[in-house]
């Protein structure tokens, strides 16, 4: 019988490894158009939330990009006008980031190109029982973190 690391470890390879060859497929897609994966990341993020705007510091907490990298792509965001970036108004510091209108309707005419190829490479790969089991242990797992980051 394995042991519990040793457990762990053959399930961290078999997420991770999923995790890889699930995102080559995403990068892979032409439904990237006119931005990238990672910029479609951002809009996605800000349309969760209400008001579609989040300071730059949270919304870095929520991306998997190190703050440098996040402030260029949303340079060049904004050029494109799918965001605005403001002062905070609670912190003359800091940066708040808004989804604009045409930032929303790219992120969902993208969204939902990239569901359809979300229910192929996931969908047709796990039943429903298997997807709603999936969902819950990567929540527990993330949940299971903290403050981690």
């Amino acid at each position: 019988m394995p042991s519990s690391t040793e457990l762990s470890v053959d399930a961290w390879e078999a997420l991770f490894r999923s995790q890889v060859s699930l995102m080559r497929r995403f990068t892979s897609d032409d439904i990237w158009d006119p931005i990238s994966l990672r910029e479609y990341d951002v809009l996605f993020t800000l349309s969760k939330c209400s008001p579609k705007k989040l300071r730059l510091h949270d919304l870095n907490n929520e991306i998997l990009l190190s703050q440098p990298s996040l402030s260029r792509l949303c340079e060049r965001l904004e050029k494109l006008g799918l965001l605005t970036r403001e002062p905070d108004p609670g912190d003359k510091r800091g940066t708040v980031v808004v989804l604009t209108d045409d930032g929303l309707a790219v992120q969902r005419d993208i969204g939902r190109k990239h569901a359809a190829k979300i229910r192929r490479y996931v969908g047709d790969a796990l039943n429903d029982e298997e997807l709603t089991t999936l969902e819950a242990l990567c929540t527990k797992l993330r949940l299971a973190q903290g403050d981690i980051r």
